[in-house]
């Protein structure tokens, strides 16, 4: 907007007045001095009311939109900044937090796990879960369910309900259970891969067991793309600072908008002195996990058939993993790998541990061949290893 458009603008506020052959009509002293007092006030008001009216709208119309122009003289309108931070800030204020908790909590449920012994069922873990289809399947960690004899599952209405174990995948740390229930609310799943560092962060869960359900802990996003090794295994999770305990095991970590972006599952609890450190596992990992188990009952996921671990020459010429057993009737074992070889690409990529292998055989199915090559006794072999299903 110009802003030297009221400069040309007359100003017909005011208008001169001539004297003419009227007839005068004298008034009382007091009663015209009512009038010019009333009569200045008003115009007083009149006057402050139009340069509020015409200041105010060209503020506003600036404040609306900024004008810039590219070299083609083609006119873009930007949002004013003020604006846009005034919707971030809305977007994460405590209301926020609130309506998200309100929008997934429905969904999270309490997990007992029950084992037979001399006693009779007695509680062996407790965890949360995620209910992710209304006709009764619910997402948790495998290990809130493993040795149970009996699962129960506690909704948020407080109905208790028997569940039977739909499929589990160790290796994922995932399970999916079943109640035997119609309409159930169901969590909406988001998309992990937009996540970023600094995100609000908020887990939901049964925090120390079945005695603080649906506790409500937020934080942010402290990192991403973390691998952790446990009982042999590299996971792939999300970091937060968000308040868990091993009750929250299951439980959805949501965003801002109400989305599970991840479950929670490990917890750094070595050292007494570490707090504001818990993982997640991505939901985008955990999808195609979920939809296996519902569906087959179990995951198809291909190997090779060895196990070994990362090694590298003195001379730093050599690095890749250490083949230390080989599985019989494997693809491995049926493309002539053997014990001490060293295995150092696979489909055309370096392999320096176990991560790096895990990571190009996600990429395939089971049945299909891949090139791999093998450092053995100062020779370097060729191998095309069919890829069998991990058990």
């Amino acid at each position: 907007m110009d802003n030297n458009r009221y400069d040309n603008v007359k100003d017909t506020s005011w208008k001169k007045v001539e004297s003419g052959k009227a007839k005068i009509k004298f008034i009382s002293s007091k009663r015209r001095s009512n009038m010019v007092k009333a009569g200045k006030v008003f115009c007083f008001i009149l006057i402050a009311a139009v340069s509020g009216g015409l200041s105010g709208a060209y503020i506003s119309s600036r404040r609306e939109v900024t004008k810039i122009y590219t070299p083609n003289n083609d006119q873009i309108l930007v949002e004013p900044k003020e604006k846009a931070n005034n919707a971030r800030t809305e977007n994460t204020s405590e209301n926020s937090i609130t309506e998200a908790a309100e929008a997934v909590s429905p969904a999270v449920v309490g997990i007992s796990n029950k084992a037979e012994n001399y006693f009779g069922l007695q509680d062996l873990n407790s965890g949360s879960g995620i209910i992710v289809d209304s006709n009764g399947y619910i997402v948790t960690n495998y290990h809130v369910i493993q040795g149970a004899d009996k699962v129960m599952v506690k909704l948020s209405s407080g109905k208790v309900l028997d569940a039977s174990v739909a499929g589990v995948d160790e290796r994922s740390d995932l399970a999916v259970i079943k109640v035997n229930a119609k309409n159930l609310p169901i969590a909406r799943l988001g998309d992990s891969s937009k996540i970023k560092v600094g995100d609000i962060a908020i887990a939901i869960g049964n925090s120390l067991g079945e005695e603080f359900p649906g506790s409500v802990t937020a934080g942010i996003i402290s990192a991403l793309n973390r691998k952790i090794e446990y009982n042999g295994v590299v996971y792939k999770v999300i970091q937060t600072d968000a308040a868990m305990s091993p009750g929250n095991s299951g439980g959805p970590l949501c965003d801002i908008q109400g989305d599970v972006i991840g479950i929670n599952s490990l917890k750094l609890s070595a050292d007494s002195n570490v707090d504001g450190v818990g993982f997640a596992i991505t939901i985008n990992e955990a999808k195609n996990i979920i939809k296996s188990l519902i569906k087959n009952g179990q995951i198809s996921r291909p190997e090779l058939g060895i196990s070994g671990e990362s090694v590298i020459s003195q001379d730093n010429k050599i690095q890749g993993i250490y083949i230390q057993q080989v599985e019989k009737n494997s693809g491995a074992s049926e493309a002539g790998i053997k014990p001490t070889d060293i295995l150092i690409e696979l489909d055309g990529s370096k392999v320096n541990n176990m991560s790096d292998m895990e990571d190009i055989l996600q990429q395939h199915r089971v049945g299909e061949k891949v090139k791999g090559k093998i450092w053995r006794n100062g020779r370097i072999i060729e191998a095309y290893i069919t890829l069998s299903q991990i058990r």
